[in-house]
């Protein structure tokens, strides 16, 4: 029944449009935007009605047992006076892609989600493996928000809606701020870049570079609005998140123009070979890191949500074995672990003993 529930589910957002947003036509001015939607440089693969079919079949009746771990995911809880005395340049990895950041004294928090499921629905849908290591109530005030595109496990309705009182600035990609102030966050607090645009917050500069994704949280608002990657420089530190990205030349013009980077936040999870262009598998993302010239790898997009066909521990043992034989430095915190980027701890394999 669970199964044939999750079926449903995909089909449904098939046959209906969930958001209202989508009947919004908003025009943008951008080489990315045209024909009403914006687009990626290159062809992307089609899977076609039939091809998405069978995904979802797939994933509805075919997924095998260990997407999901056996036990307990270890979590290090959080507390707000543990955040206020962390030492700068200190990241926090709260799951999947959400990632707090302490920069210059100020808190910076990646595409927040902390719902218990990534779906229009939480009574059905990709539920968490572990809870956040620490509430929304507690987290001190945040200095900005940081978001790469509109899909349910990057952008949560109920987050926004509970950050915004606390959050002194959005940052998203085209359309997507749009969504934000639709939700009520004020207008004054929401800026929206296009590829290559940049800001700067209290001495924080924030760049949105390209990424090869899609968008949409309906059927009548796929590509409405843009995805994008982000370049963070605070500090003397230049920082990398990656969003949701296929693997592509992109990387390489980053790495040129914002390299080296301390730290890679690369996606490292819920890939398949049936959506090639999207997301990366373990060797595109190592190679991604390589061209943007990163110095320090950490693989995130996995650990927390169920999204694909591969085993949930497949990405963090085929990244880990493509550093060492690479020769390339890797992170991997637990959740909630803090990681210092001047004085960088050993990470173990954590995940190996969830098995």
């Amino acid at each position: 029944m669970k199964r044939l529930a999750l079926l449903t589910f995909f089909l449904g957002t098939l046959t209906m449009a969930y958001c209202t947003l989508s009947a919004q036509e908003l025009e943008h001015e951008s080489p990315q935007y045209r024909d009403g939607k914006f687009r990626n440089p290159v062809q992307m693969h089609q899977a076609g009605f039939m091809g998405t079919l069978r995904i979802l079949y797939r994933m509805a009746f075919e997924k095998p047992a260990d997407t999901a771990p056996a036990k307990a995911v270890p979590v290090h809880a959080i507390t707000r006076e543990q955040l206020l005395v962390a030492n700068n340049n200190s990241v926090f990895r709260l799951g999947h892609s959400t990632v707090l950041l302490k920069l210059d004294g100020q808190f910076w928090l990646t595409d927040p989600v902390f719902s218990e499921r990534a779906s229009p629905f939480q009574w059905l849908g990709p539920q968490r493996f572990h809870q956040p290591p620490i509430s929304i109530a507690e987290l001190p005030p945040l200095k900005g928000v940081i978001l790469s595109h509109d899909h349910y496990d990057h952008l949560d309705h109920a987050a926004v809606l509970a950050l915004a009182a606390k959050t002194e600035h959005f940052l998203a990609p085209l359309g997507v701020g749009d969504t934000l102030v639709k939700w009520g966050v004020p207008a004054a607090k929401v800026q929206q870049l296009d590829w290559w645009q940049s800001t700067a917050v209290d001495g924080v500069r924030l760049t949105a570079t390209p990424a090869q994704h899609f968008s949409g949280r309906g059927l009548t608002d796929r590509n409405k609005t843009l995805w994008a990657s982000w370049v963070i420089q605070a500090g003397g530190q230049r920082i990398f998140f990656s969003g949701d990205t296929g693997y592509f030349k992109g990387f390489k013009e980053i790495g040129d123009k914002y390299g080296p980077f301390d730290l890679t936040m690369l996606e490292t999870g819920a890939y398949d070979p049936q959506w090639p262009d999207v997301h990366m598998q373990p060797e595109q993302t190592m190679q991604a890191h390589i061209d943007l010239r990163g110095k320090l790898l950490m693989p995130i997009h996995n650990g927390t949500f169920d999204l694909a066909l591969h085993a949930w521990n497949e990405p963090f043992d085929r990244i880990s074995a493509l550093a060492e034989a690479r020769g390339q430095a890797l992170t991997t915190p637990e959740i909630g672990q803090q990681l210092n980027l001047r004085h960088i701890p050993a990470t173990g394999k954590w995940w190996q003993q969830v098995l």
